[in-house]
């Protein structure tokens, strides 16, 4: 994108402490090892008692007669005798065909984004004390993202649309609803920097590390924070490769802010490419602390440290909980891990207060750590296609798999879908098939049926089955309905009624 006219500065860095894949890589590659609520020496093992979770096959594509829709075939194992969190998982697959997609616990999808558009950071916020489906869209292009974000209502209407301000464009890596009626998001302009203390070109360019905070009402810009403006490029992990920097056409991307999270009057912003967390007052912009990095202002113990990290949150008993990615190599023989730290901002001291693992699940980017109200955390381990639920003691009750390329982040909500469109309705090779994307209420399925003309006579009634609903249609039937019921008997919708060839 076009770089932000206000900040055609040069910014010229030192060279203090300057390490790029040396003592610093090897220090934040440091493993955290734990499990649970104690820290243990291996990585969490499958439940006993249990089958253990199976490898999904290659990508494959559910295709349905009742619609065009389209979804990865998940992949769902639940321990014997446990009960996950209620609610749906909301996924984002990297493949191309598919977008943001909705699964329950069979691996059933229970609504696919239905207009083809790139989704990302697909969730459930709530907006004016109303649950609200969120999502990020727009382009993306070598890991960043040019976009908006977007609410829809439980009638899939969008009740808002979120565009960054100044001359920019928001990114996918946060979007962001506050208690406030904001919104939260990050963005990667293009800048021109002074590199040569850091060999790159002294009149180079860089992705910026902008933070933003806007009133969805209004549009207007509350926050306007540049972390380049308070962070060394120095301090960057990231080497510049062959190319990078010389031209607006490709920055180096020395900071990667990948997350944003309000905690009380400050904001704690994650940066990839520095392996640090900043608490940065939201009234001055300036960083009170930095947690992990090169320059960390915590003594942080070795099972504490983290690495190219994700999804930094304040939760409401203080602890802080990281996604740590642990390094960015994609062949590695690192494990990623769910980190809860207690930080003690007095002391200036950190203490690894659990450190979730699960088998060699591993990935090099993405991934996100959800605290669920129940005690339980969902982990999605973004490149590696699988998102894992453990109960409160630390243990795996739960996994989703076959996440095609994997997903940004992986959610546990409940939602209420009522869409406005009408049950879709197919009839192909002797079939009625039924379904009705997002409506999250349908119980059973009421088929009708009858001749050329007159009214339509009851067929059966089948509970649901997964995303499409199917059944055999007698040799006499010419037409043929479908209502959708609830879990009480009320008819929620009626499709159209469809000929049957002859």
């Amino acid at each position: 994108m076009d770089p932000d006219p206000r900040q055609a500065t040069k910014r010229r860095v030192s060279r203090r402490d300057l390490v790029v894949g040396g003592a610093v890589g090897a220090a934040v590659g440091a493993a955290a090892v734990g499990t649970a609520w104690a820290v243990a020496d291996e990585p969490t093992a499958a439940p006993a008692g249990a089958t253990e979770p199976e490898e999904p096959p290659p990508t494959k594509r559910l295709r349905f007669h009742s619609t065009q829709l389209t979804a990865p075939e998940a992949t769902a194992w639940t321990k014997e005798g446990a009960t996950p969190a209620a609610g749906l998982l909301f996924t984002t697959p990297r493949d191309p065909e598919f977008h943001g997609v909705v699964y329950d616990d069979r691996g059933q999808p229970v609504w696919i984004e239905p207009s083809g558009t790139q989704v990302l950071e697909l969730r459930v916020q709530r907006y004016r004390g109303r649950p609200v489906l969120t999502y990020w869209t727009g382009q993306v292009k070598e890991g960043l993202g040019f976009g908006k974000g977007v609410l829809l209502d439980e009638q899939y209407q969008v009740v808002a649309e979120v565009w960054a301000g100044n001359g920019i464009l928001a990114d996918f890596h946060e979007f962001r609803i506050t208690d406030d009626g904001t919104a939260l998001f990050t963005a990667y302009p293009r800048l021109p920097a002074d590199l040569s203390a850091v060999g790159g070109p002294e009149d180079g360019w860089i992705h910026g590390a902008r933070v933003q905070e806007v009133d969805i009402a209004s549009g207007e810009v509350l926050l306007d924070w540049e972390g380049v403006d308070h962070i060394d490029l120095s301090d960057s992990h990231r080497p510049i490769e062959d190319g990078e920097g010389e031209s607006p056409e490709r920055p180096w991307d020395p900071i990667h802010a990948n997350s944003v999270a309000p905690d009380g009057d400050h904001l704690l912003v994650s940066a990839r490419h520095t392996s640090t967390v900043y608490r940065v007052d939201r009234r001055t912009g300036q960083v009170t602390w930095r947690l992990g990095g090169a320059n960390s202002d915590f003594e942080i113990p070795e099972d504490a440290t983290f690495g190219w990290q994700h999804d930094a949150q304040r939760q409401p008993d203080g602890t802080i909980t990281i996604y740590d990615n642990h390094s960015n190599k994609m062949n590695s023989d690192d494990v990623s891990a769910a980190l809860r730290l207690r930080v003690d901002e007095a002391a200036m001291t950190v203490e690894l207060v659990e450190a979730l693992r699960h088998e060699d699940r591993y990935g090099y980017a993405m991934g996100n750590a959800q605290v669920l109200a129940d005690g339980h955390v969902l982990v999605g381990w973004g490149m590696d296609p699988y998102a894992t639920e453990f109960d409160a003691d630390g243990q795996v009750v739960f996994e989703l798999g076959g996440l095609a390329g994997g997903s940004y982040r992986s959610y546990r909500h409940e939602w209420r879908g009522r869409p406005v469109t009408k049950p879709d309705l197919a009839v192909a090779e002797g079939q009625a098939h039924a379904s009705w994307n997002g409506a999250t209420e349908v119980a059973r399925w009421h088929f009708l049926h009858g001749g050329p003309r007159g009214p339509l006579r009851p067929l059966t009634m089948l509970d649901r089955d997964g995303f499409e609903t199917s059944v055999d249609l007698p040799s006499e039937s010419r037409r043929v309905r479908v209502e959708a019921l609830d879990s009480t008997g009320r008819v929620l919708g009626s499709s159209r009624t469809v000929a049957v060839a002859t």
